[in-house]
């Protein structure tokens, strides 16, 4: 094959029409004059007895053309992915403040949203568990806490030469796409309906409007062309705004909208999970661990979502790159009356990572040592490759990662200037860290791990290609189009890319756990193979040449003795009844979990990286600024190096946000404060460090991939838990001969910074 196309760096394919303001978004859609826009009323309580509800007034307002409650919907009250517990409508029973309560169908989207609020709801208030540690007390679980173990943490832990134990807290986090929740339903003929929506999951969105109509899945179509942004925050969430609209077009026969206003979106959809870690590990004199027991503490919400597969994860990345012989981790599940958390970029990775760092870090400061070291010396290698959940570690590079990262950002002299910056400067302390990632690509629900495409070849040789992935602006299409484009040696511009529809794919995964270019590229490339191979026969037969004799170049097709161009194949193809048009399916192989053990291969591959972060704090004001990043990244054989490396500095800079600025505050009602970007603070252009190196490794996949790639989209973020173990060496820096673990929770706002100094330095009472 020839790979022109498929491994060059290409604009994304969308780049002109966002920079002109010409890419066409839901809302975008022309406005029929019979539209209809939607809202919800919402609960004002976290948990209690819906007993009545008087929405005349709601009924009465200007513009209002319908108002539906639980008891209008003709099939299922459900729009959650597993568990059958989501309703789109409360219906007995309010489960969280913002649930919604009733949809309101209006002639504007302002008329809706001010009948929404004139709804008289009467509540008797339940018992509310709305922090970790109230659920915990409350014994508030969504399902029996999870074991992940191996050897005998136990009796390691008693044996070991040196112990230490801790707790930390990291936060949550909100999606804030650019674009928000939005989908717009047309009705159509005999009950049919056809729905725009943004979400990364058109199959499900499919299937849960369906079940709520009470149709088949054959009579709703779902299209999807591009989200500004999704981050996993439109894996599942998006079904409520989808099934909403579909409920009133057929309801009405007209057109309906539903765009979610943004402070109602960030108060009525879940965020990431918030984490409690407590830990206790054993070690030796080189601060390899011996023993450790892990208990991962996690806030899902008020239903189950995903956070069965989210916490599972947290527990299959709480090895990150390292060896643990013994070790035992628990997994708590936790009930609580607030919006159900979801998917967010990591899906669980980042915490379960992030624990594991914290106790690196603890080990080195309870030493005396470099982090660094302490990291080395437990990383996996010969002899030690057996993770927790008895994988083994076939393709480990991170320790390869971390000595060229560690040699080419200067780590060592570095770390030398910053102890001596730090020795005379009583105010401002410096730190740096060199933290790793190795991160499981696949779906750890098995069954997930498939992907179809449809690719048409025109008798004038143009391509138009249609796969189950979505676009959310990671440049998924493009690289797609690429790898079509490479089969037949022409270029990408030849191929055009279509919106993701569930009438040209089926019964497809969501573009999430960073396979959207693993399974559909895979799937385009097989569709598009059998269509080559087609040509390739018709050519031989027509050129009575034998079929290795046909070659597809980027000049043309040559077979035997004949030379022509790929259009003029197509036409004479066309002509002599060859089919052009082709699917493609793609299941990854070797892959396999027994939940119930917590053991198997759930993994198709590894991606790794390292960073290396540089911070200054003010320990008057606890205000910190990231200095420098150093970024050595694993994408295999990069399909478009160009896509890869704005996927890896995005989600560089969404983790530091995560882990410094982004703070979710809820009041003692369950309420969410933090619902604007007036006061929800993502960073912005002036929290990227001035230095910011990123180079990509010079490897490839072990295993088969497409073009032996590997996945970008999730593995970065987890490169920012290196900002977050700086600025623990920072504050460890205020008082230098201390050798306990500084307390500094995430996300690190200046308070956090200011709490952990005083606590480090021994004066928390007089702070």
């Amino acid at each position: 094959m020839a790979d022109h196309a498929a491994a060059s760096a290409r604009p994304h394919d969308s780049a002109h029409l966002h920079v002109s303001g010409t890419a066409r978004y839901c809302d975008d859609e022309a406005e029929s004059a019979d539209m209809l826009h939607l809202a919800f009323g919402q609960s004002t309580q976290a948990h209690a007895r819906l007993v009545a509800m008087d929405l005349s007034a709601v009924r009465a307002a200007p513009g209002v053309v319908a108002v539906y409650t639980a008891a209008d919907i003709p099939g299922a009250n459900d729009v959650s992915p597993v568990a059958d517990d989501d309703p789109l409508l409360a219906d007995g029973t309010v489960l969280f403040f913002g649930q919604p309560l009733f949809l309101v169908a209006a002639t504007s989207q302002r008329a809706a949203r001010q009948a929404a609020r004139l709804g008289k709801v009467a509540c008797d208030p339940l018992p509310a568990c709305l922090t970790i540690a109230e659920a915990q007390a409350a014994q508030s679980l969504l399902e029996p806490t999870q074991r992940m173990a191996q050897g005998d943490a136990r009796t390691a832990l008693q044996t070991a030469p040196h112990r230490v134990s801790g707790q930390f807290d990291m936060g949550g986090q909100d999606h804030f796409y650019l674009e928000g929740q939005i989908a717009l339903a047309r009705p159509g003929e005999d009950g049919q309906v056809h729905v725009l929506s943004s979400t990364q999951h058109p199959s499900e969105v499919q299937h849960l409007v369906a079940h709520l109509l009470d149709v088949p899945s054959a009579d709703v179509t779902v299209e999807v062309r591009r989200m500004g942004g999704a981050f996993g925050g439109k894996e599942t969430q998006a079904a409520l705004f989808a099934a909403a609209a579909a409920l009133v077009a057929t309801k009405t026969g007209r057109p309906a909208k539903f765009r979610c206003d943004r402070d109602d979106d960030m108060v009525m959809t879940g965020k990431r999970h918030d984490f409690r870690v407590r830990y206790d590990v054993g070690f030796d004199d080189a601060g390899r661990v011996r023993g450790l027991s892990l208990l991962l503490s996690a806030r899902c919400g008020a239903t189950f979502d995903l956070s069965a597969g989210i916490n599972d994860r947290a527990m299959f990345h709480a090895d990150n790159c390292y060896f643990l012989p013994d070790v035992e981790i628990l997994s708590e599940r936790l009930k609580t009356n607030t919006v159900s958390n979801t998917a967010f970029r990591g899906f669980g990775g980042p915490q379960g990572m992030l624990a594991i760092e914290w106790v690196m870090d603890h080990i080195a400061q309870a030493l005396g040592r470099d982090p660094l070291d302490v990291r080395l010396a437990n990383a996996y290698g010969p002899g030690r490759d057996v993770t927790p959940y008895g994988m083994t570690v076939e393709d480990n590079i991170a320790p390869q990662i971390m000595a060229r990262l560690r040699h080419d950002a200067r780590y060592d002299a570095r770390r030398a200037e910053i102890a001596a910056f730090n020795a005379r400067n009583p105010v401002l302390k410096k730190g740096i860290a060199l933290t790793p990632v190795k991160f499981g690509i696949s779906f750890t629900t098995t069954h997930l791990n498939q992907a179809g495409a449809l690719v048409h070849v025109y008798a004038d040789g143009s391509i138009q290609i249609n796969h189950g992935g979505t676009e959310m602006g990671q440049g998924l299409y493009i690289k797609v189009a690429q790898v079509v484009a490479d089969v037949f040696a022409v270029p990408v511009g030849q191929v055009r890319i279509t919106a993701t529809r569930t009438d040209k794919v089926p019964n497809t995964s969501a573009t999430a756990a960073s396979s959207g270019a693993d399974l559909n590229g895979m799937a385009a490339h097989h569709a598009a193979m059998a269509i080559r191979d087609r040509l390739t026969a018709f050519a031989a037969r027509t050129f009575a040449c034998d079929e290795a004799a046909v070659r597809f170049t980027p000049d043309g097709i040559v077979a035997g003795d004949v030379a022509l161009s790929f259009a003029a194949l197509c036409r004479k193809a066309y002509l002599g009844r060859v089919q052009l048009s082709a699917t493609g399916f793609y299941a990854t192989p070797d892959i396999a979990y027994d939940r119930a053990a917590h053991k198997g291969r759930p993994f198709y591959y590894f991606a790794y990286g390292a960073a290396v972060s540089e911070v200054v704090i003010d320990t008057l004001t606890g205000e910190h600024r990231v200095l420098a990043v150093d970024i050595l990244h694993d994408v295999g054989r990069s399909l478009n190096p160009a896509i890869d490396l704005g996927q890896i500095e995005g989600a560089f800079l969404q983790g530091q946000g995560w882990l410094t600025t982004e703070e979710l505050v809820f009041d003692d009602k369950g309420r969410l404060l933090t619902h604007s970007p007036a006061t929800y603070k993502i960073p912005t252009a002036s929290d990227r460090p001035r230095h910011f190196s990123i180079a990509l490794w010079d490897g490839e996949n072990l295993k088969p991939t497409i073009h032996r790639s590997k996945a970008v989209g999730e593995p970065p973020f987890m490169l920012a838990n290196s900002v977050l173990m700086a600025l623990v060496q920072a504050v460890a820096a205020t008082a230098p001969d201390r050798r306990t673990m500084p307390a500094l929770d995430a996300p690190a706002t200046p308070e956090c910074i200011l709490r952990a100094i005083a606590g480090h330095c021994g004066r928390l009472e007089g702070a």
